[in-house]
């Protein structure tokens, strides 16, 4: 039986939900529900007026469904935030917390086609009802968007060559599956750094097939609308270009550029800073490996 520990071993557990402040009575949401590990953290400090609203696209999450009448799950992509929160009579909240990247059980099942470590179809889909998979993005992308792909999210230099060996391999036949993929990109591929390459290029698909630069843009745009005036956002990253885009939009509401400043050369932040950037502990990273290149950012809501 797979617990919800199994599904997911929240990452940041503590400090993520206490840089909420929860009040007994607010209403708080959760946009990355996966095993409700964080959700549960949360309740438990929520009274018995408090609400706490979650967000997960993937059907699989749904098995870990809180039974609470002060809970409901909401089972879409978390780029929807306001427009469901609306649906249900919510227009602001307290607080919301985003662990964002892959659960533990989507990098378990071997089938979803996110880990390097099986041999399994090309999907990576968070939404299993996606269409855009990465058997697409590999099969069906011309030569250049693959090379964008890998370059823009998997920060690999030589993208265009990957992208042209994969385009050469296709045209005999489709590469179906990631020992095909690992096949067509072998040279590119030494002993010694072949874990971190591969990482990088199933971070890149992984990307792309769920437009997660997208949907994190659109999330925090959102945030600042559906936040109360003092409500707090916790969000947890995985990798640099997450965290920029989420540093930058705390430290002055654009994801690129400087804002406009008055006469005086000052302009408006949307939000105040609750704390220095947070990391795990060794002790953490030593039980949950998944946690070693987590980084938690606190803000709340001028």
């Amino acid at each position: 039986m797979t617990t919800q520990m199994d599904y997911h071993n929240p990452v940041l557990l503590k400090e993520t939900v206490d840089g909420l402040n929860i009040h007994p009575d607010g209403i708080y949401v959760d946009v990355t529900f996966g095993g409700g590990g964080h959700s549960r953290e949360m309740i438990s400090r929520l009274g018995i007026n408090g609400k706490l609203i979650a967000f997960d696209q993937d059907v699989d999450a749904l098995n870990n469904a809180i039974a609470d009448d002060r809970f409901l799950l909401i089972n879409e992509n978390f780029r929807f935030i306001k427009r469901f929160l609306r649906f249900h009579g919510i227009k602001q909240v307290d607080g919301i917390l985003a662990d964002l990247g892959v659960s533990s059980h989507q990098f378990d099942v071997a089938e979803r086609g996110f880990s390097t470590r099986f041999d399994a179809k090309l999907d990576m889909r968070m939404n299993q009802k996606g269409e855009l998979s990465a058997y697409h993005v590999i099969n069906e992308y011309d030569e250049q968007d693959i090379a964008r792909v890998l370059f823009q999210y998997g920060e690999l230099k030589n993208a265009r060559a990957m992208a042209n060996v994969i385009v050469m391999a296709r045209k005999d036949k489709d590469i179906k599956n990631s020992e095909q993929l690992k096949q067509v990109l072998a040279k590119f591929l030494p002993a010694h750094k072949s874990n971190k390459i591969l990482a990088q290029i199933y971070q890149a698909i992984r990307i792309e097939v769920n437009q997660e630069m997208d949907v994190l843009k659109e999330f925090l745009e959102q945030s600042l609308e559906i936040l109360k005036p003092g409500g707090r956002l916790s969000v947890i990253s995985y990798h640099s270009l997450e965290d920029r885009l989420v540093k930058r939009f705390f430290r002055n509401g654009l994801f690129e550029g400087e804002p406009e400043r008055d006469f005086f050369g000052n302009f408006e932040v949307p939000f105040k800073m609750i704390e220095k950037l947070i990391v795990p502990t060794d002790a953490e990273i030593a039980i949950n490996n998944r946690a070693r290149s987590a980084k938690l950012r606190v803000a709340e809501k001028i």
